[in-house]
């Protein structure tokens, strides 16, 4: 089970020695997963010295920038997380729909690098990374393995990025920015963000070199619980900042791409506290959940063909399915001059939150649109909110732009294309592709996640099965503060926080 990330005891102190060693020479010191959760907590002189970082630079005081509460020039911090509440003159539904920003996050303007960090720092601290020796390989359908090549830069350790070869070709530019050698640490797989067998076999080929680790995010409860304790967090508090506003408001629905399944985590926090439904969703053009289906879209990172290990799937409501042509127009009615005077001009849509869509990629209205499908759904009134979260910005689909402009509106834009936009792919967006998940829908999906899980990754039948359980996931909980204990330990045997 160490592979999966599961260690609460040192598992070789040899190596944890030398990774104390090799951070002490560096610098490094790493955060707690609490003072993620809430940044003042971190010690006054770290957020002191924060002031004179660049958010963009691998300093490893970045790592505690790590977290949802950054302000808008990702250099100070806010006391709630950045986020934007739709209002019903965009979204054509009476429940607000609230939209936290992953694109305030330091290095890679995308909240995937907190679970970069949510796999990696386990494995430091229990011994099981040596990054004077070893390589850290990062599969990925978009922004983690992005997340991964951050960290690995900041710690001075060889990092991999494995990844699609059809995603955007700003991830492309940037990862050759940050890799140490170009032409060997991008691994670019077949395909695009469907084809995430590929990305495994490419892995189990990495993983016959000894002092290859890999940092698997399908498989890695890291990923799900750095999101439950941290993004689960955020997100009640945005809920919590806007109920204090909105007397009687609900949080029924949160919904979020599945992907790796790392963010729908923080749903079990939301669930839990508030509880909320949680929504997964996925393309129409690759409808695994909803239809045991396949095929290839354009809703880049989300991943597809497959359940990730991850996945709670047991305690997930409902599955949303979107087409990738309505995530593409409305993005680029959103980033066009003439689709924001259309939406100001005919809708009143505000001029703040036409600003604010320049926070939301192809997976962002993805997870816009299935909050859409929610209200609908459900009836829901105006005190009755679904949250989500904008993974990442605008700024990292630009190479897309030619495409969407050919392929979705024949090459032509203007006022008349942006009304058709809206029309069809927002006031149109209806509830066909959604289903709620009853224990038989459940038991489908969890099952159809055998064939990746045991018959192909050689995951123990006991270790696949024991994730239907409700107990596994609360166990899975106490991982948390054992890791936190250690990541102090660990801080403490560098002397770095004693300077």
């Amino acid at each position: 089970m160490s592979q999966l990330g599961l260690e609460r005891h040192v598992v070789n102190p040899d190596v944890l020695a030398r990774t104390i060693a090799h951070f002490r020479e560096r610098g490094i010191v790493l955060p707690t997963f609490a003072e993620l959760a809430d940044p003042s907590t971190i010690p006054a002189e770290i957020r002191a010295r924060l002031a004179a970082v660049d958010p963009d630079d691998a300093n490893p005081l970045n790592l505690f920038r790590v977290h949802w509460y950054n302000a808008a020039d990702r250099t100070g911090l806010v006391d709630v997380p950045g986020h934007v509440v739709l209002p019903t003159s965009l979204t054509g539904v009476a429940a607000p729909i609230i939209v936290a920003f992953g694109e305030r996050f330091p290095m890679i303007t995308a909240h995937k690098v907190l679970a970069a960090y949510g796999c990696l720092a386990p494995r430091l601290v229990t011994g099981q990374f040596d990054p004077s020796r070893h390589k850290a390989i990062w599969p990925s359908t978009g922004n983690y393995c992005r997340g991964g090549i951050a960290v690995s830069r900041i710690m001075d350790c060889k990092g991999v990025a494995i990844l699609p070869e059809g995603m955007s070709q700003e991830r492309f530019d940037w990862l050759e920015d940050w890799v140490l050698d170009a032409d060997n640490d991008i691994v670019r797989t077949f395909g695009s963000e469907s084809n995430v067998k590929e990305i495994y076999d490419a892995c189990n080929a990495l993983d016959l070199v000894p002092d290859n680790v890999i940092f698997n995010q399908f498989a890695e409860f890291g990923n799900a619980l750095v999101h439950r304790v941290c993004t689960g967090a955020a997100l009640s508090h945005v809920y919590r900042h806007n109920a204090a506003t909105h007397e009687g408001l609900e949080l029924f629905a949160f919904t979020s791409a599945t992907g790796s399944a790392g963010t729908l985590s923080a749903g079990d926090f939301l669930k839990d506290k508030h509880g909320t439904k949680i929504v997964a969703v996925e393309a129409t053009q690759c409808p695994t959940l909803l239809r045991n289906g396949f095929g290839e879209h354009n809703i880049q990172g989300i991943g597809d063909k497959h359940v990730p290990f991850v996945h709670n799937v047991m305690n997930t409501d409902a599955v949303a399915g979107i087409d990738d042509a309505a995530s593409d127009s409305l993005y680029y009615l959103c980033k066009q001059p003439e689709g924001r005077a259309y939406l100001a001009e005919r809708h009143g849509v505000p001029q703040d939150v036409l600003a604010a869509t320049k926070s939301f990629g192809l997976s962002s209205w993805a997870n816009i649109l299935a909050a859409i499908k929610v209200a609908k759904f459900y009836d829901l009134g105006p005190d009755q909110a679904v949250i989500t979260v904008a993974t990442d910005g605008a700024a990292l689909y630009g190479s897309e732009d030619k495409k969407i402009l050919r392929t979705r509106f024949g090459g032509t834009f203007d006022k008349l294309s942006a009304a058709e936009a809206w029309g069809r792919y927002l006031l149109g967006n209806d509830i066909d592709w959604f289903q709620e998940l009853d224990t038989i829908d459940r038991q489908r999906v969890f099952n159809l996640g055998y064939y990746t899980w045991v018959e192909q990754q050689g995951v123990s039948l006991e270790a696949f099965s024991a994730r239907a359980k409700p107990a596994f996931w609360r166990e899975l909980g106490d991982l948390v503060p054992a890791w936190d204990a250690m990541i102090d330990d660990f801080n403490a045997r560098t002397g770095l926080l004693d300077d």
